[in-house]
Parts: structure tokens; sequence; C-alpha cells
């Protein structure tokens, strides 16, 4: 299996999903415990909730778990969110804070990992920014996430439906950013904040440079909008997922016509 899958669109929004994929290659998942091996922190069915939700949209899709290495994490290993709890570049426990290794890999082999996976699926994402920035004025990444509603060692009570991250505001415009939210705000079955516990990962963080016309924003969903259950086998629910892809791609397409409205208004004229 290929460690990115990337699907080429022509739209000026890029979907980054790091963490959908359940690939384990032989020799790390023979490293797991049993509780590593259920893969339970993964971004369960990202692909499938955001499937045809915005025409022409390119995807890059990491196919390789979070628990091989964390795509959306600082490659020098660095935390995002210093003096809270988190998991590393390389998780050595589940967002629990249970172990997931039976032995737990070294410097040398999270260096590998780092190369084969981290950096392909970086690799992949610039490339794709790059293509884009050719005929687009501005791109946005957006990128997918989910997680589970309750989780104690990372935050307090049960998270919102809807989490938007742009860093307080430092990777894509205000109007971008006010548009979703009000999008969110005005949908009353889903609760929502902009900015709260996850305020945009590494992914965000890094690419989101708004004064060379290349944006980003996170979302970040409660997976009890959209699964059957959040404990294995974490089934997709149709239903709750219809409901809950109609809201996202409001989201997506205000985006979109935000960053063709902006490619439009900073156009040069042609010379005569």
């Amino acid at each position: 299996m290929n460690a990115v899958e990337v699907i080429q669109g022509s739209s000026p929004v890029i979907l980054g999903q790091p963490h959908s994929g359940t690939f384990v290659p032989e020799e790390i998942y023979a490293q797991l415990n049993d509780v590593g091996r259920q893969l339970l922190d993964t971004d369960w069915h990202i692909p499938a909730l955001y499937e045809g939700l915005l025409k022409n949209a390119t995807v890059v899709r990491a196919n390789f778990s979070r628990y091989v290495i964390d795509a959306n994490r600082d490659p020098s290993g660095v935390s995002l969110y210093p003096g809270k709890s988190t998991t590393d570049l390389v998780p050595m426990t589940t967002f629990d804070g249970a172990s997931i290794w039976l032995n737990k890999p070294d410097s040398d082999c999270i260096a590998r990992r780092r190369r084969d996976f981290h950096e392909v699926y970086h690799r992949s994402l610039q490339a794709e920014i790059s293509r884009l920035k050719e005929h687009h004025n501005d791109v946005l990444l957006y990128d997918c996430h989910s997680i589970r509603s309750e989780i104690p060692f990372l935050f307090d009570n049960e998270l919102p439906v809807l989490n938007i991250g742009t860093n307080l505001g430092q990777t894509c415009t205000q109007k971008i950013s006010q548009d979703v939210e009000a999008i969110c705000r005005s949908n009353n079955d889903y609760s929502h904040v902009i900015n709260g516990r996850f305020k945009g990962g590494w992914t965000t963080r890094h690419y989101g440079r708004p004064e060379t016309g290349v944006h980003a924003l996170q979302m970040e969903l409660a997976q009890r909008a959209y699964l059957k259950t959040e404990r294995p086998p974490f089934e997709f629910d149709e239903a709750r997922a219809s409901a809950l892809q109609s809201l996202l791609a409001d989201v997506l397409n205000s985006i979109e016509m935000n960053l063709q409205t902006m490619s439009k208004t900073e156009a040069k004229p042609s010379a005569v």
C-alpha cells in the first residue's frame, strides 16, 4: 500500500486527511501491544464523510496509522500545546494515556518513520499547494480531523461537535474564518467553538500563511456526530453523517467562494 494517496482536483481547496489511515507495516504491528493494535485514536471514516462534498477538491490522504507516526505533529518533536497533555510525533500512549507498545521505538526507528511516512505526506501536500497556486492566487488547506467526544486525558467534559482551528486567526483570513463560524453557529443541532482546545495542528500552522495566498483551517469533529458508537468497531452512521455532511458541504463551498472572490479582487488588470 502506498503511504499517501493523492486525488487531484482543480478547486483551490485541498482536503488534508492525516489521521484516517489504518495501515501499519508488519514489522511495526509486531511491536504494538493489544491496546495499540486497536488503533483507537484513528480519525475513523473521514474519507467517507467528506466524499463528494466539494466538487473538484484535491485530497491528500495518509494511509498509514497515526501510531506509525503522526503526520500532524512537528517533525522536530516540539509540542503543539506546551503544558497540556498531548501525544508525541510517534505516540507512546493512546489519548487515554494507555501504553500502546510492547517495545517502544527508539530514535533511529522514529527517524526512519519520519523519512518514510511523515516526509512523504508533507511532500505530497506541498506539491499540491504548489500545483494549485499556479492556477489560483489563493488556496486553502482544510485539515480534516475527528476525535472521540470525551477524553479526560486531553480535555474536560464533552467536546463541541465542531472545533474550528486557525491558530488564533493566524492561518487564514478573518473573512474565511468568520464565514465558517457563522455557518456552524446557524445550525442549532451542533455545538461549536473556534480556537478552543484544538487551535490547529502542525499542518495548519506550518502551511497557513495568508500573506502568501496559502491559507489553512482545521476542522476537528466530535465523532458522536457521525458514528454509531465511539468504541470498536467505530461504525459509520449513514443517517447521522448525512446531516453533518450537509453542514460540511456548506462550509467547504463557502471557503471556495471566498477564495475565488479574493483571487478575482487580487487579479491584476491586463495590459492594454
